[in-house]
């Protein structure tokens, strides 16, 4: 398998080399040269199979060249097995005759990313060994991906992790879980600007030769390639339990950044009978408006409950527009250098149209978060968390075939954040015992001023340079 820049200039590479470059040396996404199919019969082969087989079969096609299934399923028995707290991995829970809930919060951190991560880490550390060098992560999160990486990473020899986050932007449970992390190669900076501030100077990092040439880069955000090819797997592992390939399966998918809904595209890319994508969006509607009218266009990031999509710049986006708009590099380079000029685009025809074969999407305002919430823990006794409420609010809206089941990711536990789900539910959620003295751990982070030389500074005296 090859990957191939999404703004067609930077050189093919294989897996392994994709998975430690994180970003490409254009400025572009990686993806896969072509998208592997499964058979009908493939996909009704995996019933029954364990969250760990199922990820081997997934995700063998792309790591061809790199890994040996042999490798691949002791990486993810060592990413999967005794680090998550429910056997199934990621578990259904039905809700109601029509809408179930996908559990991806049974990690170490509490929420979907370390499903992603936990492989990530391996896999780093796996491509690593033996070479005589250091590499240096570099992250962006709007909550959640930076304690998920650090757990992930955290005292792993040969490298040092650099996590930018948004200062008082993420819950208190969410910082905490970044910042009591003590280990020396774990580094936690905090920015006074929003996320998507934070994402655009890591970006900035990788493109910035005199910065970049200094050090071995990689990236655990959605935009290293190896991220969502791990999420992918999760769409499968639900789909056949509800019946596919027999039956076609719709998701919710509560998304900020696009990443994961993204992995449900390359599920139906590769044979999964997905039925519709609902796109589910806060007040900061990016998504909502690009693909409802073509809008593409950035705005004010406004504060929420639901901190880890109060995104206005969504990264993987560019994935689709790139395999919707004819895989054309330089149409992409060009589209994207007019929005980093104007933050403002149209998509284009052939854009719209194949987004709307598969996607739907809903803007949920605080209200109708809360009311989702509320409905669940009623009707079914589930406590979820306003990520979830947002995209089971998004489910019970849409128009489908009413035979269609709706699977609502859900991407953290509730006890993320407390307060929002108390003041929906009157349940304040408790931690779980694994993670219940979070708040007697002693923090440790810096504050830096959200500027490219600032940042790049900072890293600059604590960062391993490349031999």
């Amino acid at each position: 398998m090859r990957y191939i820049s999404t703004r067609g200039s930077a050189p093919a590479l294989n897996f392994e080399e994709v998975t430690l470059a994180g970003l490409a040396s254009d400025g572009g996404l990686y993806v896969p040269e072509v998208w592997p199919q499964f058979t009908r019969a493939e996909i009704a082969d995996m019933a029954g199979l364990s969250y760990v087989e199922t990820a081997v079969r997934v995700m063998m096609p792309y790591v061809e060249g790199s890994l040996d299934e042999d490798t691949l399923r002791r990486l993810c028995e060592q990413a999967y097995c005794g680090r998550f707290s429910h056997a199934a991995v990621t578990p259904l829970v039905q809700l109601d005759h029509r809408q179930w809930l996908l559990e991806l919060f049974h990690g170490p951190t509490l929420a979907f990313k370390d499903v992603a991560l936990q492989l990530l880490g391996l896999l780093f550390e796996k491509f690593m060994d033996g070479r005589d060098e250091h590499l240096t992560i570099i992250g962006a999160t709007s909550g959640d991906t930076g304690s998920a990486a650090i757990d992930a990473l955290a005292g792993r020899e040969g490298l040092d992790i650099f996590m930018l986050h948004p200062r008082g932007r993420v819950s208190d449970v969410q910082r905490r879980q970044m910042t009591t992390v003590l280990s020396p190669n774990v580094h936690n900076i905090a920015i006074d600007a929003d996320f998507d501030t934070a994402q655009a100077l890591v970006k900035a990092m990788f493109n910035d030769p005199g910065f970049s040439g200094r050090y071995h880069l990689s990236a655990v955000n959605s935009i290293n390639w190896a991220r969502l090819m791990a999420q992918v797997v999760y769409y499968f592992y639900a789909a056949v339990r509800l019946g596919a390939p027999d039956r076609p399966v719709a998701f919710s998918v509560p998304t900020g950044n696009f990443g994961d809904v993204f992995a449900g595209y390359v599920a139906a890319k590769m044979g999964l009978p997905v039925a519709k994508l609902i796109v589910a969006t806060n007040v900061n509607d990016i998504l909502h408006r690009a693909l409802t009218s073509g809008d593409y266009s950035a705005g004010e990031v406004t504060p929420t409950a639901a901190p880890s999509m109060d995104i206005q710049v969504s990264s993987n986006f560019e994935r689709l527009k790139f395999d919707l708009g004819g895989r054309d590099g330089a149409a992409i380079t060009a589209q994207m250098a007019a929005f980093e000029k104007s933050r403002a685009i149209q998509l284009t025809n052939s854009q719209r149209e194949g987004a709307a074969k598969l996607f739907t999407s809903a803007r949920i305002d605080p209200d109708d978060m809360s009311l989702a919430m509320r409905w669940a823990w009623r009707e079914a006794g589930q406590v979820i968390d306003p990520h979830t409420g947002i995209g089971l609010a998004a489910a019970r809206d849409v128009d489908l075939d009413p035979a269609i089941p709706i699977v609502t990711l859900a991407t953290a536990h509730a006890s993320k954040f407390r307060d929002p789900v108390e003041r929906a539910t009157g349940v304040r959620p408790q931690l779980p015992s694994r993670v219940g003295d979070l708040f007697e751990r002693q923090e440790r982070y810096e504050v830096v001023h959200a500027t490219f030389d600032d940042v790049t500074a900072h890293i600059a005296d604590l960062a391993t340079p490349s031999k």
